[in-house]
């Protein structure tokens, strides 16, 4: 720390101090209880430093409510604001002071209204952890304008959300998709202006990068629209926050629901799309939509919901060269169940899929089910009319943990350049074993498998030089004095159990 103040670069040291704080409460319950302090924590923090400007200009009119929402901040009553919080830290009445903190935001500002937690008084949550929560979370610079410009709170959501999914393991998959594989998207879709959908949007992942995309990029944040849709209530409510601690403005829909059966966004037709569709949903309820205007290029079985996502996206799609990102598991690029072969079929020949990239293994918390990205668009340019692009990125990532993978921003920058090369045609060739240019009449002839091993090959290997002979003489060698030091030591340990009592 310097100056009371925790630095950006700290994500893992407060998830370790809030987690032990943690006890023995479930962590998909605990997720609600730490999101809902650092939002509370921001709203104060941008409400306090707005307020010190108003003070300091000597008018008088720093507890004017329309001052605040004049700049887009947040309405902060006195018993909600942190320093009121803080100085309750260490009282019994602590769960009550944050319920009335978050019901009286709510009240003052209505697009949280129904959003944020209001149980920290509950009797099975331990006061002394949340007072120490409240103290861990002081000492953090979130809400300020110098915190907004390094993303501080972005960053410490973005973090703590994907320990929660990690910690909730398939449960956790419901509202979080791994960074990396957002960014791989939002870097080939280049999200700059105009409206953004979501129709699974989980807890706005999506959203935020898609931002931080068009912020790196120069743009101006109020060039995009959001609009999303999220089915699981408290999953809607933590996307509500997550954009709100972005200011970021979005039609996530009037409540919570499901994009087959109460679309929210009817009329839309986004420029992008970017999504992370629950994989293989058996019980979308598709025998009650066999007539939709969505399936364009087929009706999808009711006993998978793959290739419902993939026309819901292509139906809310700008037909001028709108653009569709999105995340489904490696069956749908051949299976020929129940129809979903012929539409796989359709949307090929009608010239809408644009990309194909598999994806490396264990990339996420929740599955290890092998997923790849498909690209769709309508409009395709002149260089990549009647082709696909198809890119086998399985060997690129590095190992996080033992269990998780994540690509490199150097391995996002060459899928990403690959693709914006083709579809250019600028600076493109196929590499064998990692990417291909293919005419939709070779995929016929792969009876419109989309598998990109099917296409790329297999990796080309550097000759080393040394003969085979030689090369197998000195394997085998190699190999022989392999097993004569295993008899050796299958020996020694013969010997070893013998000296216990333990012998054939």
């Amino acid at each position: 720390m310097a100056n009371g103040t925790t630095k950006i670069g700290f994500e893992e040291q407060l998830w370790q101090a809030a987690d032990k704080l943690r006890s023995n409460m479930d962590a998909a319950e605990y997720k609600h209880v730490v999101l809902g302090l650092i939002f509370l924590k921001y709203v104060s923090d941008s409400f306090k430093e707005k307020y010190n400007q108003l003070k300091a200009a000597g008018y008088g009119d720093e507890e004017d409510r329309d001052e605040y929402i004049a700049d887009n901040i947040f309405w902060v009553p006195k018993e909600s604001r942190w320093d009121y919080i803080k100085a309750h830290a260490t009282n019994t009445d602590i769960g009550e002071v944050i319920d009335k903190a978050m019901e009286t935001i709510e009240k003052e500002n209505d697009s949280l209204k129904g959003v944020l937690t209001k149980n920290y008084s509950r009797r099975d949550l331990n006061k002394t952890r949340l007072g120490e929560l409240v103290t861990l979370f002081t000492n953090i610079d979130v809400g300020t304008t110098a915190a907004q410009e390094r993303d501080v709170l972005g960053r410490v959501y973005e973090y703590f959300l994907g320990k929660f999914a990690s910690a909730e393991g398939k449960l956790g998959g419901e509202f979080y998709t791994p960074s990396c594989v957002v960014r791989t998207l939002v870097e080939m879709i280049e999200p700059f202006e105009g409206q953004i959908y979501d129709p699974a949007c989980g807890s706005g992942g999506m959203f935020s990068q898609s931002a931080r995309f068009v912020k790196e990029h120069q743009g101006n944040i109020r060039d995009v629209s959001i609009f999303g849709q999220e089915s699981n209530p408290t999953t809607w409510k933590l996307a509500k926050m997550n954009l709100a601690l972005r200011g970021l403005e979005a039609n996530l829909g009037k409540h919570n629901a499901d994009s087959f059966h109460d679309d929210q966004h009817k009329t839309l037709k986004a420029n992008y799309i970017l999504a992370n569709p629950p994989f293989n949903i058996s019980d979308w309820g598709g025998e009650r939509l066999k007539d939709d205007v969505r399936w364009a290029y087929g009706v999808p079985p009711v006993g998978n919901a793959n290739y419902a996502w993939l026309q819901h996206m292509l139906h809310h799609l700008n037909p001028v060269g709108g653009v569709a990102g999105t995340v489904l598991a490696n069956g749908s690029l051949s299976t020929n169940t129940s129809n979903e072969g012929e539409i796989r079929k359709n949307m090929i020949k009608g010239d809408v899929v644009e990309c194909i990239v598999s994806l490396p293994g264990q990339l996420f918390y929740s599955t290890g089910i092998p997923v790849s990205l498909w690209i769709m668009r309508k409009g395709k340019t002149d260089a990549a009319k009647g082709k696909i692009l198809f890119i086998d990125a399985r060997t690129l990532g590095f190992m996080i943990d033992r269990k998780v993978k994540e690509l490199s921003e150097e391995d996002i920058r060459k899928i990403a350049s690959t693709y914006h090369n083709w579809r250019l045609g600028e600076n493109y060739e196929d590499i064998q074993g990692f990417c291909k240019s293919a005419t939709l009449e070779e995929v016929a002839q792969q009876d419109y498998i989309l598998t990109p091993g099917r296409y790329v090959g297999i990796e080309e290997q550097e000759e080393d030089g040394e003969p085979f002979e030689e090369k197998m003489e000195r394997l085998t060698t190699e190999l022989f004095g392999l097993f004569e030091q295993s008899h050796k030591l299958e020996g020694e340990i013969v010997k070893k159990l013998a000296a216990i009592g333990y012998s054939k």
